[in-house]
Formats: C-alpha cells, structure tokens, sequence
C-alpha cells in the first residue's frame, strides 16, 4: 500500500507544479481543463491513498494531516517522498 501512495504522491505533487505552471502562463490556459480534472482525479487518489497507507502504517492522525497538507502546498511532495521512503526502509527491516 506505501508503494501506490508513494506513486500517487509524486504523480499529486507534479500535476500540481503543472497546474500551478497554468497559473502564472507559463502553460496555456486553453489546457485548464484537462491538466484539472487531471490533478483533480489524482488529488482524489492521493487523498485515499494516505488514508489507507496511515491506517495501515498506523501512523497519527497529526503525520496524516501533516502528509494531506503536503498535497495543497508546492513542492511539499519531496519531503512526503522523504518520509515514505524511510517508512519503506524501516519496513524492510522488519521482515
């Protein structure tokens, strides 16, 4: 389950970047639509995915908050991949 949030969280992050890129015309705005259902689709994602991934991981609810936040805020997904990666790693010892 990390590993598709891990995926969901850099796919999120990017189509953000890229909408944000919308924003200030550096991409044309007769793709709006598109790149926002889009990003929309995979905020969705991304949201039910850290659901699932803080469920099983058993993390707080502060550390899910903290990784939903990460999806509103630009390049907040690098230290959200940071974090997962290290979660991965620590479950890899385990077994």
């Amino acid at each position: 389950m990390l590993k598709l949030f891990r995926i969901a969280s850099l796919f999120e992050g990017f189509s953000y970047l890229i909408i944000l890129c919308v924003s200030f015309s550096i991409i044309s705005r007769e793709y709006v639509f598109v790149i926002g259902m889009t990003h929309g689709v995979l905020f969705l994602g991304y949201f039910i995915f850290s659901l699932l991934a803080s469920h099983k991981q058993g993390w707080s609810v502060v550390i899910w908050l903290l990784v939903l936040l990460a999806a509103v805020v630009p390049f907040a997904f690098i230290p959200v991949e940071i974090f997962v990666k290290k979660e991965l790693l620590k479950n890899a010892h385990r077994t």
